[in-house]
């Protein structure tokens, strides 16, 4: 018996197919495809989830300062005149920032090597770069689902049928997180 279904695909195809279904479930938090490629991305999924709550608390907080920019009421910088030169003024912030440690830092890797990166669009700006925003899923999976799925002993997900693909008659289902 096979260790997982071909789906009909070359091994490229196949694999950009099931890091792309992965990508859409970890996002939207549910998806609509055919029941053999639901239960190939349920595996990977819930591999993934399970990486992730295994992690959650591997951190520290750490203190840093940093030189930020000084912004007027428009946020522009402010410039000041130092030697004839216009210069940007800067100031001094402190910060409390979580430093992964070395076993969180390779999951959050072997889930960036699966994970494709995703960028928002908002509605009122559809089909212009402007005001897009990278999504990040890794620290979504860390802060959001992996909190969420502490208690839990796997079972991430659910796959519910919802009937035959008029097309071709494939069995179509509704694969979501739990």
């Amino acid at each position: 018996m096979a260790k997982y279904r071909k789906l009909g695909k070359t091994s490229s195809q196949r694999k950009a197919l099931l890091r792309n279904q992965v990508t859409a479930l970890l996002n939207h938090g549910r998806i609509i495809t055919t029941e053999a490629r639901a239960k190939e991305v349920k595996k990977i999924a819930e591999g993934l989830i399970a990486m992730a709550v295994r992690e959650k608390d591997n951190f520290e907080m750490v203190k840093v300062s940093a030189k930020v920019p000084v912004k007027d009421k428009d946020g522009k910088r402010v410039k000041e005149v130092v030697d004839g030169k216009k210069v940007t003024k800067y100031e001094t912030v402190e910060k409390e920032i979580k430093k992964d440690l070395p076993t969180r830092t390779h999951v959050r890797r072997q889930i960036l090597r699966v994970l494709y990166p995703v960028v928002s669009v908002p509605t009122e700006a559809a089909g212009r770069k402007r005001n897009t925003k990278e999504v990040d899923l890794v620290a979504k999976l860390f802060d959001e689902y992996a909190p969420k799925y502490a208690d839990r002993k796997g079972g991430y997900t659910r796959i519910v049928k919802i009937g035959q693909r008029k097309g071709d008659g494939a069995m179509e289902v509704v694969l979501e997180l739990v």
